[in-house]
């Protein structure tokens, strides 16, 4: 009990260190009168790429511009040597069918401080307005993935903004050429892509250790990226427009808590929070729990049956049913009942294609790893972890380790990296120094996702922003070939909120495809008109 309450006691205390730094904020001198300008953080084109606020080229403001705050010393400290350029903001237009769309991009930072207004992070930000809109009646969705670790490009040149990357089939060496992105969300919204610190450009401007302790946690990134969305929107008088929260994989855990943030810490209520291939809870997916093997087996199911032909989850009912029913039962009488287990070993067996023999040596208990090596093992193949549809060789197929990576994931690496800087420098005219980071080992490996008994879930936070606005809808999407986020987890996590939570509110769709279900040209499709209709 002391540990619990001690790892809560933390918890609580590093909320109030961040929130005190956006009130430190708000009580700093204003460089100038201009609605627009934050208080030292940076009104229209700050300098910085982790936090919070940078300007606009041409914004004028001292603590603004990235240079000291009132009060610092004029020399040269860690923020200045690390500060990232002035925003850059340029016009462009992209040519699609039936429509060109005309349009400011904008590409810059805001900076945050701590409790004593000492700076801490810059954190990058891509947005995107459509131009002639107006702005009050105008939507702004803001967007990240997860990780913890990655930056938004993968939602940024892989679904929703206006130039795209093709995912489906890339390999390590093609070509990182953009192309207008036919199915652009800036059609019926405005888009803010924001790198939390340590990812894209993003970046500590102090050497201080203490800093990575607020940002590299569960809630203190919440609350830093909700504070970056506050400050967004005061920076552009963007505040009477409708907001829209997106967040990808991790950002399942992120979203739900950065919206909570905004409605109790932020002073702004977002209207909608669309999650794509979401963990809501990660007590589901490791350790001794059984329902990541509930989970699971759907996904593994929809893989073998692919193969055979195309899917859809419609397909998937019996195996749902299944899931949620006998195979639940079985599992919950344990290895102890030898019939239950050797008659869940041979229905999974049956279903998802593996070696029954090697089924019953791991009593129909196959974690993810174990399904991806064994499902075409006798090829010397393994399946993609973010999309299980996708096979490449295994390069150790002989060990009794694994030694494979995720061919469904690991190639787009360098096209998606070299496209994204590609955008930022040569397109959009922004040229921080120090490498782009698209997804960030070392942040995942610092990253303290709590201790103690309670392991990091939103659902929580869903239940609460529910609640408190009963016009707030949530949109979830998932992908059938999906074992990073199966389906079926958000499935029941979302069975288990109250009425007042229902179907008129909250919506999952699941399509074929994987992760990132939006490479797939019909999925990325249906899922812009479901986004769609829920902005209207």
């Amino acid at each position: 009990m002391a540990n619990s309450f001690a790892t809560r006691l933390a918890a609580a205390l590093l909320v109030a260190c961040l929130a005190t730094a956006a009130r430190a904020e708000d009580e700093a001198p204003q460089p100038s009168p201009s609605p627009s300008m934050q208080a030292q953080g940076s009104p229209q084109g700050s300098p910085q790429g982790a936090q919070q606020g940078a300007q606009q080229a041409g914004q004028k403001g001292r603590a603004g511009r990235g240079e000291a705050a009132p009060g610092a010393s004029a020399t040269p400290s860690a923020a200045e040597q690390h500060r990232l350029p002035p925003d850059q903001t340029t016009k462009q237009t992209v040519a699609l069918p039936g429509r060109t769309l005309a349009f400011t991009a904008t590409a810059g930072s805001i900076r945050v401080f701590d409790e004593k207004g000492e700076p801490l992070a810059d954190i990058a930000y891509t947005s995107y307005a459509l131009d002639g809109a107006e702005k009050a009646n105008r939507p702004v969705t803001f967007l990240f993935n997860g990780g913890p670790g990655s930056s938004s490009a993968w939602l940024q040149f892989g679904n929703v903004g206006p130039w795209r990357l093709p995912f489906e089939g890339a390999v390590s060496s093609a070509s990182p050429d953009l192309t207008p992105n036919t199915d652009t969300w800036l059609d019926f919204t405005d888009l803010v892509f924001i790198d939390p610190v340590g990812t894209g450009y993003s970046r500590f401007v102090t050497t201080a250790e203490d800093a990575r302790k607020r940002f590299f946690t569960v809630d203190g990134d919440a609350n830093s990226i909700a504070l970056v969305i506050r400050r967004w929107l005061e920076k552009y008088d963007r505040l009477p427009s409708p907001k829209y929260v997106v967040g990808e994989s991790y950002g399942g855990i992120r979203g739900p808590k950065v919206v909570r943030d905004l409605q109790m810490q932020q002073g702004v209520g977002p209207r909608g929070l669309v999650l794509i291939s979401p963990v809501l809870d990660f007590r589901d997916y490791a350790g001794s729990s059984i329902l990541q093997y509930v989970a699971s087996l759907p996904t593994m199911t929809a893989v073998a049956r692919q193969a055979r032909g195309p899917v859809t989850r419609e397909d998937l009912a019996d195996v749902e049913h299944y899931a949620r029913t006998d195979f639940l039962l079985d599992l919950i009488r344990g290895q102890a009942d030898a019939e239950a287990t050797a008659r869940l070993a041979d229905k999974v067996a049956s279903l998802t294609g593996i070696d029954p023999a090697v089924s019953r040596r791991l009593a129909g208990r196959f974690d993810i790893g174990e399904f991806r090596r064994e499902f075409d093992r006798k090829n010397g193949k393994v399946t993609g972890r973010y999309d299980a549809s996708v096979e490449g060789f295994d390069p150790y197929p002989d060990s009794s380790y694994f030694h494979f990576n995720d061919p469904s994931g690991d190639s787009l690496m360098a096209p998606l990296t070299s496209a994204a800087v590609d955008l930022t420098t040569r397109k959009l005219n922004w040229r921080p120094d120090g490498s782009y980071q698209l997804l960030s080992e070392s942040v995942n490996k610092a990253w303290d996702f709590g201790h103690g008994i309670n392991p990091a879930e939103s659902v929580t936070q869903l239940r609460q922003a529910l609640a408190l606005d009963p016009k707030l809808k949530l949109l979830i999407g998932h992908g059938l070939f999906d074992l990073a986020t199966p389906y079926l987890a958000t499935r029941i996590a979302l069975d288990q909120l109250p009425a007042f939570a229902g179907s008129d509110r909250t919506r999952l769709v699941v399509y074929p495809g994987g992760h990132m279900f939006y490479s797939r040209d019909g999925s990325r499709q249906a899922f812009r008109k479901e986004v769609e209709a829920l902005m209207k």
